[in-house]
Parts: structure tokens; sequence; C-alpha cells
């Protein structure tokens, strides 16, 4: 439940301080979604979930979450980072389940001062299209 706590604050903090919702709507399901540096996350918590924490690396995390469940739902989840030079990194996502709490973290690397443009496709579980949505944040290094 740690890490869940600590990603459930990144989503609406790094989110509103750029500007925009923390969250894309399609039909009646949210999709929730943050990039951050990895040296947010704790050694132990990075430990846990096999995270590798450094200056250059960073996790994408992403929460499903239908109207009025108040809790993540299983997902399709893929996407993209690319940067400037239009260098393409694929997003693997691997999936988080902690109690009721479902969430999708991807790992990718940055250069120190680098403007990631970020590609995420979800398809909920049972849906039967993908949607598909872009962000952008910048990266420093610590």
């Amino acid at each position: 439940m740690k890490i869940f706590a600590f990603i459930a604050s990144l989503l609406v903090s790094l989110s509103v301080c750029a500007n925009d919702q923390p969250y894309k709507t399609f039909g009646d399901v949210r999709v929730y979604y943050s990039a951050f540096n990895s040296s947010f996350i704790s050694p132990d918590v990075a430990n846990a979930y096999n995270i590798v924490r450094g200056k250059d690396r960073g996790l994408v995390n992403i929460a499903v979450v239908p109207e009025g469940t108040g809790h993540g739902t299983a997902a399709l989840v893929g996407g993209t980072a690319s940067n400037l030079l239009a260098q393409q990194q694929t997003l693997e996502f691997t999936e988080i389940r902690e109690g009721d709490a479902i969430y999708y973290l991807a790992p990718f690397r940055f250069s120190n001062e680098d403007p990631l443009s970020f590609t995420i496709h979800v398809r909920p579980a049972n849906a039967d299209s993908t949607n598909t949505f872009t962000f952008k944040r910048t990266f420093h290094w610590d």
C-alpha cells in the first residue's frame, strides 16, 4: 500500500503543476496518468517492485478508473516515449495490484532537461476499443 499512496499523490500533484488535468476521460472511464523521476520512489519500495532507480530513469503511471468505482480496473496498457530527435522508447507496463487498487507502471530513460512526448494506449477490460492520448513532460536529473 505504500507505493499506491505515493503514486496517487503524484498523479494529482505532478499533473496539476503542469497546468492540466491529471486524467483523460473516455466515456465512463477516467485514465489517470503521471510521469516522474524514479528517484522519487524510496529504495525499499523500488526493491519491492523491481524498479530501477537512477538520475536518468523515470516511470509512467497509469490507472484506469470506471466512473463510480473509486478504484482501478484491469486494462491493456501500452505506449511510447519520444524525445525531440524522434528517438522512441517502447513503454513496457507492469500491472501492480494492491488490495482494490490496480495501476500500471512503465520505466523509461531520459537525458537531462529532456522534453518527452508520451503516447499512451488504454483498453479497459471488457471494452471494445482502445483509447489513445498524449502528454508531454520535461525531465531533469536530480
